[in-house]
C-alpha cells in the first residue's frame, strides 16, 4: 500500500482491555514527519484516568494470563513474529515516515525488532525452576518461577519497533500483563504492532496502549498504584533517577536501560580499514541516535591522522536526505531541539580549539538533516566528551599506553557499550575485564543480538534485556520448603 494509505489504515486511538477507545479528555497530538517538519496524523492523548483504566484492566487479565499454558503464550508470539516479517515493508515505511531513519536501516530494524518475538516464543515454554534436598536431609527444596505482574512498559522514540518487542515479548512468555507507554514522538509503529497481536490472537487485558503528550503525569499516577509490580525503562538517565525515585515509594521491580557513553577504542595494531568500517557502523547507526552509539573516537596517536583522515573521507561521502530516498544513508534527526543539541557541543568543541574534519553545519532546507561529522584535536574539557551526542559526530581524541586508553574509556559516568579494535589477544582478554561497559564489541561496531544480554552498569541502567536473561527481569523466584521424606 502507499504511505498515505498506510497512514490512514492506523488505528490511532488508545487500546485498552483489547478495545480500541477515545481519550477521557485529553484528545489528541500530532505526529511529525522529521524529514520535512510536516504533520503525519493524530493520535489519542491518554489522560492519567486512562492510564489507570489500562492499569486495571492489566490487573483483571492478570490471573487467567498468568494461567495461560506457556505453549499459548508462546504461539501468540509466533504468529506475531510471521504477521510482522509478513508486513516488513509497512513497518519499515512507518517507522522511517515517523522517525527518519533510512529505510534500509528500518527494514534492518523490523528483522531485528522481530526476532525478539521469536526468541521469546521460544523461552516461554523453557521457564524452569528446580528440587533439591536440603543439606541436613530433613526439608525437600522446591523453587519456581512466577511472572511479576503488571508492568509499566516506557519506551523510546529512537528504536520504534525493537524497543517494543524487547520488553513486550518476554512479558507476554513469563505470563505478564502490561500497560505500554510508546513515545509521543514516534507511537505509530508501536500501534500498528498492538493491531498485530491483537490480531494473534493475544486476550483482552493483557497488553493496553496509551500514548500521551503528558507522559509525567500518566506515569507518575501508574507508579502510585500499588497494583503495578514492575516497570521497565528505556530512556535518559536523568528520566530514570526520577523514575527510580518514584518507585521506591512502593519497592517497586525496576530495569532501567539508560544512557550512554560509549567508547570507540582503536589501538595501533588494529586492522585500519576495519576500524574505520566498524566506527562507521557504530556510530552512524540511526544517524547516531542509539544508546549504542560510539560517543568517543579514542585513537593511538601513532595512527591517529590515518584514522580521523580515513573516517572523515568516508562520513563525507554519505548522502543525507530523506529516509525514503534510496539514495539516502543518513536521514534527519527526530527533531529541532535535538538538532540544535548536536551542533551545540560540535561549536563548543570547535571554540575550545578542536578541528573541524568534514561537516559541522546544519543543512539549511526543510527537516532537522544535520551532516556527518568529524572533529578532532578535542580539548578534555569539552562537552562532547561528557554528554551523549545522539546525533551523527565522530570526535576524536588520542592516547599513548594501554593504560591511558583504558582510563580515558572509563571515564565516564555511563558504561553501556563499548567497542576496541586490536589483534593482540592478549590485550583482548584484558580489556574484557577493564573496561566498564555492558557489552563490549571486539573488532565489530555492532553488538546488539536478540539473543545476547542488553544493558549497562554504572548509570546506565539495572537489569538486563534479550538472551536467556530477559525473560528473567518479568519473573519472580519462589521458594517452597516441604517437610519430611515426600
Amino acid at each position: 500500500m502507499t504511505q498515505h494509505q498506510l497512514i490512514r489504515s492506523l488505528e490511532t486511538r488508545l487500546y485498552i482491555d483489547g478495545v480500541w477507545t477515545e481519550s477521557q479528555g485529553r484528545g489528541s497530538f500530532d505526529v511529525e514527519d522529521p524529514s520535512t517538519g510536516e504533520i503525519l496524523t493524530t493520535v489519542a492523548d491518554a489522560s492519567p484516568e486512562d492510564g489507570v483504566a489500562a492499569l486495571e484492566a492489566a490487573a483483571r487479565a492478570q490471573a487467567s494470563w498468568a494461567a495461560t499454558p506457556p505453549r499459548v503464550r508462546g504461539d501468540i508470539l509466533r504468529r506475531a513474529f510471521d504477521s510482522v516479517t509478513a508486513r516488513a515493508e509497512d513497518f519499515a515505511t512507518l517507522m522511517t515516515l515517523e522517525m527518519g531513519k533510512p529505510i534500509a536501516e528500518a527494514r534492518t530494524e523490523v528483522t531485528y525488532g522481530a526476532e525478539f518475538l521469536r526468541w521469546f516464543s521460544e523461552e516461554a515454554v523453557r521457564i524452569s525452576g528446580r528440587y533439591s534436598t536440603a543439606p541436613d536431609g530433613k526439608t525437600r527444596l522446591l523453587v519456581h518461577k512466577r511472572p511479576v505482574g503488571p508492568c509499566l512498559l516506557i519506551t523510546p522514540w529512537n528504536f520504534p519497533l525493537a524497543m517494543v518487542t524487547r520488553k513486550v515479548g518476554p512479558a507476554i512468555a513469563a505470563g505478564c500483563t502490561m500497560v505500554l507507554k510508546p513515545p509521543s514522538l514516534t507511537p505509530l509503529t508501536s500501534l500498528l504492532l498492538t493491531q498485530v497481536l491483537h490480531d494473534a490472537g493475544l486476550p483482552p487485558g493483557v497488553l493496553n496502549v496509551v500514548p500521551t503528550a503528558g507522559s509525567a503525569r500518566l506515569t507518575e499516577r501508574l507508579l502510585a498504584d500499588g497494583r503495578l509490580r514492575k516497570l521497565s525503562f528505556t530512556g535518559s538517565t536523568e528520566v530514570g533517577r526520577s523514575l527510580l525515585r518514584l518507585g521506591a515509594n512502593s519497592v517497586l521491580r525496576c530495569s532501567m536501560e539508560l544512557g550512554g557513553n560509549a567508547p570507540f577504542l582503536v589501538f595501533e595494531d588494529a586492522v585500519l580499514e576495519n576500524a574505520v568500517e566498524g566506527a562507521m557502523l557504530a556510530k552512524l547507526r540511526n544517524m547516531g541516535e542509539a544508546c549504542t552509539a560510539a560517543n568517543r573516537f579514542i585513537v593511538h596517536e601513532s595512527i591517529a591522522a590515518d584514522f580521523s583522515g580515513r573516517l572523515a573521507e568516508a562520513m563525507g561521502r554519505l548522502t543525507v536526505g530523506s529516509g525514503l530516498d534510496p539514495e539516502s544513508a543518513i536521514g534527519p534527526l527526530i527533531d529541532e531541539k535535538s538538532r540544535g543539541k548536536v551542533d551545540a557541543l560540535v561549536q563548543d568543541a570547535v571554540n575550545r580549539g578542536a578541528t573541524l574534519r568534514t561537516g559541522g553545519k546544519s543543512i539549511d532546507q526543510p527537516g532537522y538533516f544535520y551532516p556527518p561529522t568529524v572533529v578532532d584535536g578535542i580539548p578534555p574539557d569539552a562537552d562532547i566528551l561528557r554528554e551523549e551526542i545522539f546525533g551523527p559526530v565522530a570526535p576524536i581524541v588520542t592516547f599513548a599506553t594501554e593504560e591511558e586508553a583504558i582510563a580515558l574509556a572509563n571515564d565516564t559516568e555511563y558504561g553501556l557499550a563499548g567497542y576496541a579494535y586490536t589483534r593482540d589477544l592478549e590485550r583482548v582478554l584484558r580489556l574484557t575485564e577493564a573496561i566498564e561497559v555492558g557489552m563490549l564489541g571486539i573488532n565489530t561496531g555492532v553488538v546488539s543480538n536478540p539473543a545476547a544480554p542488553f544493558g549497562g552498569v554504572k548509570q546506565s541502567g539495572l537489569g538486563r534485556e534479550g538472551g536467556l536473561e530477559g525473560i528473567e527481569e518479568y519473573l519472580e523466584t519462589r521458594y517452597v520448603g516441604l517437610a519430611g521424606a515426600i
